[in-house]
């Protein structure tokens, strides 16, 4: 499982011209998972974004969680951070899980968070979606359920 998080000071995923998900302060995720990932990865990886301390204290210093200052998430899925650039200009995605079981997974994912206590907004599963965001630091954290 891969997630690219980005501290945001707002965020939007839109299907078919309309706003899907939407939120201030807080994170962006892209959401990746491949063949071998397990509940016990999910639930790894989002204990780690939840408890993420990437927002300053009152004397400037990263040191608190999005739940501390009342943040929330927007969680995007994308299988393309398993892509392989290895060979040629075209990538592959042959370690992408496949959509049923990803799709499975991403929901779990998405339900972990909101088990912390935290808003998570999402963006439609397999959806061709337009993403923006405002880029808060910048800050950017890379979790990989193979590096724990």
């Amino acid at each position: 499982m891969r997630v690219v998080l980005q501290r945001v000071k707002s965020a939007s995923v839109t299907v078919d011209d309309q706003v899907i998900g939407k939120v201030g302060k807080g994170y962006m995720l892209l959401v990746g998972f491949t063949h071998d990932d397990s509940i016990e990865d999910i639930d790894y990886i989002a204990r780690k974004v939840a408890n993420a301390r990437l927002f300053a204290d009152e004397n400037g210093k990263i040191n608190l969680s999005i739940k501390q200052v009342q943040g929330a998430i927007l969680s995007v899925s994308q299988f393309t951070l398993y892509a392989s650039t290895k060979n040629g200009n075209r990538p592959g995605f042959g370690a992408a899980q496949k959509p049923e079981l990803a799709k499975e997974n991403y929901h779990y994912f998405n339900e972990k968070l909101r088990s912390y206590g935290i808003e998570v907004q999402t963006g439609q599963f397999g959806a061709d979606m337009d993403v923006e965001l405002v880029n808060d630091g910048p800050i950017t954290i890379i979790y990989d359920s193979n590096q724990k």
